[in-house]
C-alpha cells in the first residue's frame, strides 16, 4: 500500500499538460500524501532525492524523465533499492508502452497507486551509464536528432519529419559488432541502423525490436545494412510495418 508519494515532474504551470497532472495527482491523494516538485535541472533533481526518505518516487513525464532519474539514481547507487513508479507524459512513452502502463494519466495513476512491484532490466555500458529503453546508432540516432525541435510543434509527428530527414542523408556507418561473442558485422561491409534495447518500440511506437520486453532478462539486437538508396526507402516501409526483421538485410539477435 503506498501512502506517501514524491511525485518528480518537468511539466509547468499554466502548460497544456498541467491540468491532466493535476487530475493524476487528485487520483494519487485519495490514498497517499503527494509532494509535487518540479525539476529543470540535475542539480535541482540530486536535491530533491537526498530529501526521499521512505517514500514511494514517482516520475511524472517522458522517457527522457525517466531516464534522468534513473541515471541520477544509478549514480548515486540508490537504483536497486528504490522503488519508482511512472506517469507517462511525454512525447513518445515507450517505455511506458513496454510496461503496459497506461498512457492516460489519471489511469497511470490508478496504476501507481494499485501496481506490484518487480525488477526491470536496463541497458548499461562499459562506463557504467544506463539506458531506460533503447540504445540507437546510425540512422535511427540521426532521426531522434533531427525529430527534437519537430516534436515540441507536431507531438509524434516529429518524428515521422526526423526520421525521413535522417534517410535522406543517412551517416553509413563502419563499425565491429559483436553479440555474445559471434562476429555479425565487420568493417568492410557498410551499416545503415542499430538498435540495442529492452524495449520494443522507439519514437512513439516504432516497433524497432518487436519481441523485446524489459522483463526478458535480455537485449535484442538489431542490425540494417540497407545502406543503398533503394534499399533504405524499403527498410524504412518495412520498419512502419514491422516486417523488418524478415529482411534479408537486416540482422536480428
Amino acid at each position: 500500500m503506498v501512502d506517501s508519494i514524491l511525485l518528480l515532474t518537468n511539466v509547468q504551470a499554466g502548460s497544456a499538460d498541467d491540468k491532466k497532472l493535476g487530475a493524476a495527482v487528485a487520483v494519487l491523494r485519495t490514498s497517499a500524501t503527494v509532494d509535487v516538485r518540479v525539476t529543470s535541472r540535475k542539480g535541482e533533481l540530486d536535491d530533491v532525492l537526498d530529501h526521499l526518505g521512505r517514500r514511494q518516487l514517482v516520475v511524472a513525464g517522458g522517457d527522457g524523465s525517466l531516464h534522468g532519474v534513473v541515471a541520477a539514481l544509478n549514480r548515486r547507487d540508490e537504483l536497486r533499492q528504490t522503488v519508482l513508479g511512472l506517469i507517462p507524459f511525454g512525447t513518445g512513452n515507450d517505455f511506458a508502452r513496454a510496461l503496459g502502463i497506461p498512457l492516460d494519466p489519471e489511469a497511470a495513476a490508478h496504476a501507481v497507486l494499485a501496481g506490484k512491484v518487480g525488477p526491470i532490466d536496463l541497458v548499461v555500458d562499459d562506463a557504467g551509464d544506463v539506458v531506460v529503453n533503447n540504445v540507437r546508432v546510425g540512422m535511427g540516432a540521426d532521426a531522434s536528432r533531427q525529430a527534437i525541435k519537430w516534436k515540441r510543434r507536431l507531438g509524434r509527428l516529429g518524428y515521422a519529419i526526423g526520421g525521413a530527414k535522417a534517410a535522406l542523408r543517412p551517416h553509413v556507418l563502419r563499425v565491429l559488432i559483436l553479440v555474445d561473442d559471434e562476429l555479425v558485422a565487420d568493417v568492410d561491409r557498410a551499416v545503415l541502423d542499430i538498435s540495442i534495447g529492452n524495449g520494443a518500440t522507439v519514437g512513439g511506437g516504432l516497433p524497432v525490436n518487436p519481441a523485446a520486453h524489459p522483463q526478458s532478462g535480455q537485449m535484442d539486437v538489431m542490425v540494417s545494412f540497407a545502406a543503398g538508396p533503394i534499399a533504405r526507402i524499403g527498410y524504412g516501409i518495412d520498419l512502419l510495418r514491422s516486417q523488418h526483421l524478415t529482411r534479408r538485410d537486416v540482422l536480428h539477435r
